[in-house]
């Protein structure tokens, strides 16, 4: 709150300092009365290391060497990502320990916009209606408002598309990022006189893969043209190669602001973003002659495939999850003891593979194999006798 606040200078001042303020009391509540921090010195914390600002006898743990603001003074978009997993986290735990007993799926449902959209495709209880209506989701996380209006989605899915946000706009346009289609995060430098527009994906993976781009501010208030930040990323080699994102244009275009729409973030966050690897995993299976299925019985995973038949029929229940932060999926895990699904596989996507010694042992405790959506896909394929590379 406090990071967003210092950072955001479209809000009024005096909005941005009562948001500090309130900020800077949780702060000292958390640090209780032997551990005092005056308002200076916390303002001038949060542009450091974050785990400055917890007493000395608390463990950094995961905040060890996180910044919320980066060194040229802008909010670190990937802690909304931490924010939304600590959320997500502190859901499960309420469920197990509330009163002794489970929180009512109401308490829970109102944390985040995702877990509403994902009641609301639930809600007519047919599978083909929950499938079609979640592709939607990922296919379609922004568009014009007259197609979008004919997605498959039920009304109370339908009210998390909203105008494109201002932190996505320059003048009148906003960029689609090239791998997930959602609006673009949009910035203005300025060095030596010269003012330059950036346009990059909020999701860091997809910035890595080269969805960056600069721009030339104009005066005449013509469309700005992209250019890459940077050279196209090396594609990887090995099963990683498979479920490599698939740019799906060479530079995006400007796309007027008026009459298009895009996903609140929580929605684009936890369901285009995952289901983006979802989607190809299920897709890569299904051309090498498999039969999976996606999200069945109403999400309790993400994918179901059968190898074989009879005695010799082998079955993987595979949960995908992008997690950003390890500890907070780590976490998560624990939590549930196990995959609340039922799920036999947690699976990561390729480019989080650092997870994976966490992961692991975190999950051998409760039977739960892990593995990267690259790697598994080829343990799949192996089983049935088919190549994946």
């Amino acid at each position: 709150m406090a990071a967003q606040a210092l950072t955001d200078n479209d809000r009024p001042p005096d909005r941005r300092l009562g948001t500090l303020m309130e900020a800077h009391g949780q702060i000292l509540a958390a640090r209780g009365p032997f551990n005092p921090l005056s308002f200076s010195d916390f303002r001038d914390l949060l542009t450091q290391d974050l785990a400055l600002l917890l007493p000395e006898d608390v463990p950094a743990e995961e905040m060890q060497g996180v910044h919320l603001i980066t060194p040229d003074g802008q909010f670190d978009d990937d802690l909304y990502d931490l924010e939304q997993e600590q959320r997500l986290v502190l859901r499960t735990m309420a469920r197990m320990t509330r009163g002794g007993q489970q929180a009512s799926s109401d308490d829970l449902e109102a944390e985040m916009d995702q877990e509403r959209a994902y009641t609301g495709l639930k809600k007519p209880q047919d599978q083909s209606v929950y499938v079609s209506g979640r592709k939607a989701l990922i296919d379609m996380p922004a568009g014009p408002v007259g197609t979008v209006r004919k997605l498959p989605l039920p009304s109370s899915v339908a009210v998390f598309y909203q105008p494109i946000a201002y932190a996505a706009t320059y003048d009148r346009w906003w960029f689609g990022c090239p791998i997930c289609r959602w609006p673009m995060k949009i910035s203005v430098q300025q060095a030596r006189g010269t003012k330059t527009g950036i346009a990059e994906c909020f999701h860091r993976p997809h910035r890595t893969f080269g969805a960056k781009y600069h721009f030339k501010i104009s005066d005449t208030g013509a469309a700005p043209e992209l250019k890459p930040a940077s050279s196209a990323p090396s594609l990887p080699s090995g099963n990683d190669a498979v479920l490599f994102p698939q740019v799906r244009a060479a530079i995006p275009e400007a796309t007027p602001v008026k009459d298009h729409v895009a996903l609140t973030r929580g929605v684009w966050r936890w369901t285009t973003v995952p289901g983006l690897v979802e989607v190809a995993m299920y897709e890569a299976l299904k051309a090498r002659g498999l039969k999976p299925e996606l999200w069945p019985d109403l999400d309790a995973y993400d994918l179901l495939v059968e190898v074989g038949s009879g005695r010799h029929k082998t079955t993987f229940r595979i949960d995908l999850k992008d997690y950003s932060h390890p500890i907070l999926l780590a976490q998560k895990i624990q939590a549930d003891e196990g995959d609340a699904g039922g799920a036999d596989w947690l699976a990561v996507p390729d480019y989080r593979a650092s997870s994976l010694p966490l992961l692991t042992r975190v999950c051998g405790e409760y039977g739960l194999n892990v593995a990267t959506a690259g790697d598994l896909g080829a343990k799949i394929c192996g089983k049935a006798g088919l190549s994946w590379v």
